[in-house]
């Protein structure tokens, strides 16, 4: 049975994978990008280095770009390509995507001084559905820009508990478009909410509010 739905799972991922490449060429008079995000990151779902767990519904990876230290991706073996594609049937997929993200969490003795969120960003850079688990220390050199910053700061990055209540009320996600703005909003910390001029001021400020192992959170 489990082989069964291993093959299964490879025969969908395999032409998800012939989609994208179909799509892209058909888009290859506009300026090439190197690689292919929504690819790269149905590639990493296999990638035996960046898989930290799966089960029958979902596959958990190591974010390859990870802007704090413990950054993972809880994605589904479903066919989702974003929240705009989920409806109310998919409410106990998210659920378990969440119980997933939070009993990692648990697990990792090592973070247990760190808070973390789980969420989703309210336009995804890939098109596969992900939901981020990341802790809140965002102590990482992959941390690089504003965009990269205000994505996890601001109502930009959305807390799964609000999207599975959404869901369940209205049976579908609202198009959270308009929260591109929040991308270009100044510079702050997550903690205190003091504004800082650059990147570098804010990742060197932000340290100090890294808790350390035997800290009460």
């Amino acid at each position: 049975m489990m082989a069964a739905k291993g093959n299964a799972f490879s025969v969908m991922m395999n032409a998800q994978k012939r989609k994208l490449a179909d799509g892209a060429a058909k888009t290859a008079a506009q300026p090439a990008k190197k690689g292919h995000w929504s690819m790269g990151l149905l590639s990493s779902m296999e990638d035996p280095a960046l898989k930290v767990d799966s089960d029958d519904k979902v596959v958990i990876i190591k974010d390859k770009y990870p802007k704090a230290r413990y950054h993972w991706l809880v994605l589904p073996k479903e066919n989702i390509s974003s929240l705009k594609a989920v409806s109310a049937k998919q409410l106990d997929l998210l659920k378990h995507m969440h119980k997933k993200g939070q009993e990692l969490i648990d697990k990792t003795e090592d973070a247990k001084h760190l808070s973390f969120r789980l969420g989703y960003h309210a336009i995804p850079s890939m098109s596969h559905l992900h939901l981020h688990v990341i802790s809140q220390d965002f102590d990482s050199p992959c941390l690089k820009h504003k965009k990269h910053w205000n994505s996890f700061t601001t109502d930009y990055f959305i807390d799964s508990t609000d999207v599975m209540e959404e869901l369940e009320k209205e049976g579908k996600i609202a198009d959270k478009g308009s929260r591109n703005e929040r991308l270009k909003d100044p510079l702050r910390c997550h903690v205190c909410k003091k504004e800082q001029v650059n990147m570098p001021k804010l990742k060197a400020h932000i340290l100090s509010h890294i808790p350390k192992p035997g800290d009460k959170k």
